[in-house]
């Protein structure tokens, strides 16, 4: 998953000039079916048939947190289309997209479907 601009900018004016920072106590998980600019937050997420974002929690070990538990979102009351990347948000509604990332397969959601996401498969890595 890569940072957004919005996350960078926190991190650098927390660390290297002394802004205060709070992290959000929890994180949420989008699904998207298009990205026109994820480190501006330009997406297009899912929306209606039962689609909402989805609690996350994470465990870093060494320069890498992941998922600590399974993300299953709700059965689709309709076609959700084709999700192909996914990103995590400080709140449950509107908020900030953090971290973004493509899909390495995407996924067409119909009636019916549960997508989940297992855990330890979402990776956030810092080089």
């Amino acid at each position: 998953m890569s940072f957004t601009n919005f996350l960078e900018t926190e991190i650098l004016d927390h660390v290297f000039a002394g802004a205060a920072y709070t992290a959000p106590g929890t994180k949420y998980l989008a699904l998207f079916t298009a990205i026109s600019d994820g480190e501006a937050g330009s997406v297009t997420e899912l929306s209606g048939s039962a689609y909402a974002r989805q609690s996350v929690a994470f465990t870093t070990s060494g320069n890498t947190t992941s998922n600590n538990a399974a993300v299953e979102f709700p059965t689709a009351t309709g076609s959700w289309g084709t999700v192909t990347h996914v990103g995590v948000y400080d709140a449950v509604s509107s908020g900030n997209l953090m971290a973004y990332a493509t899909l390495s397969a995407s996924k067409a959601i119909a009636t019916g479907d549960v997508f989940r996401v297992p855990s330890g498969d979402l990776d956030i890595t810092l080089n």
